[in-house]
């Protein structure tokens, strides 16, 4: 009789995530076992734990799932739990905090789809302003960004000395160049603006940060994609579902909420699937964060298109 699937749900929080808990049913896992309040120095003795009392039959129909909300924690904790496997005892494991990894690998990947259609350009040098910048969206959006070539500004809102202190860690690990503008004020603001070919709206629900005068400064203006679903949005102008659509007196094409989240959805879905045993009895085990949510995004768009 063949084990039934269980994906182990390990984050940091005090809950999981009802979200991720819907997926991996809706993807197939038949059992998913969460464990809350993980810290990073328990993930090795968990993962063994899991891999080593199933025998090879059952371990292939494993996987570990890890959420949270700090995009550092998760990156280290999919590390720990890789660390802690070998052939034949391993699995596969996907790692993405409060949907951060998936939602702004949708992001970045809407982006350049319709950077491409509209203006028949990529994302290579052009000047990206990211509003919420620090937060798990708007960091991994603006890391995904530069690892494509862009010149990705973070948007220091509150504090300049945090976000520099964040941006020089995500360069050294990632090798890339992200900057950090002042967005303190509404001079300021309107300075980046005028600047920006790209605008990436992940602040906190409910708070609307560019307004139509805003967009009205940004000459450069192309794109603008907004992640917030809660009125009122993040950008006036840009609806929940716009994908592609020409936003009012301007020359930008907006992306909404909804539109990115129709893609995050499928992302995700499919990359859980993924996790799940194939017909091969050798299948190497996969290991899933923000780079292969991008590739996978990328790939979704292109047969849409």
């Amino acid at each position: 009789m063949e084990k039934p699937s269980i994906l182990h749900l390990l984050t940091a929080a005090k809950n999981a995530s009802p979200f991720d808990v819907n997926m991996a049913y809706d993807a197939g896992f038949e059992t998913i076992m969460p464990y809350t309040n993980v810290t990073l120095s328990e993930v090795t003795g968990l993962t063994q734990d899991a891999i080593f009392s199933r025998g090879l039959s059952g371990v292939k129909r494993e996987g570990i799932f890890i959420g949270g909300r700090d995009i550092d924690l998760a990156m280290q904790m999919l590390e720990s739990a890789k660390k802690a496997m070998f052939a034949p005892f391993a699995c596969s494991v996907f790692a993405d905090p409060s949907g951060a990894f998936t939602t702004s690998a949708a992001m970045i990947a809407k982006v350049e789809f319709h950077l491409k259609a509209q203006f028949d350009a990529d994302l290579k040098g052009k000047v990206i302003s990211v509003f919420g910048a620090t937060g798990p969206v708007g960091s991994c959006s603006a890391i995904i960004a530069a690892q494509q070539g862009a010149t990705v500004q973070l948007v220091a809102y509150n504090s300049i000395a945090d976000a520099q202190q964040k941006a020089a860690a995500w360069n050294e690990q990632y090798k890339i160049n992200l900057q950090v503008v002042d967005g303190t004020t509404e001079a300021a603001k309107q300075k980046v603006l005028a600047q920006a070919e790209i605008v990436i709206c992940a602040a906190a629900a409910g708070v609307q940060v560019l307004s139509a005068e805003h967009l009205k400064i940004a000459k450069q203006l192309k794109i603008v994609a907004d992640v917030n679903a809660v009125a009122p949005l993040g950008v006036q102008g840009v609806a929940v579902n716009d994908d592609g659509v020409l936003i009012a007196d301007t020359g930008a094409y907006g992306i909404g909420a909804l539109a990115i989240g129709q893609l995050k959805y499928k992302t995700q879905h499919q990359l859980l699937k993924q996790m799940l045993p194939a017909d091969q009895p050798f299948e190497k085990p996969k290991y899933f964060e923000f780079i292969a949510a991008f590739k996978l995004a990328r790939e979704l768009l292109k047969t849409q298109s």
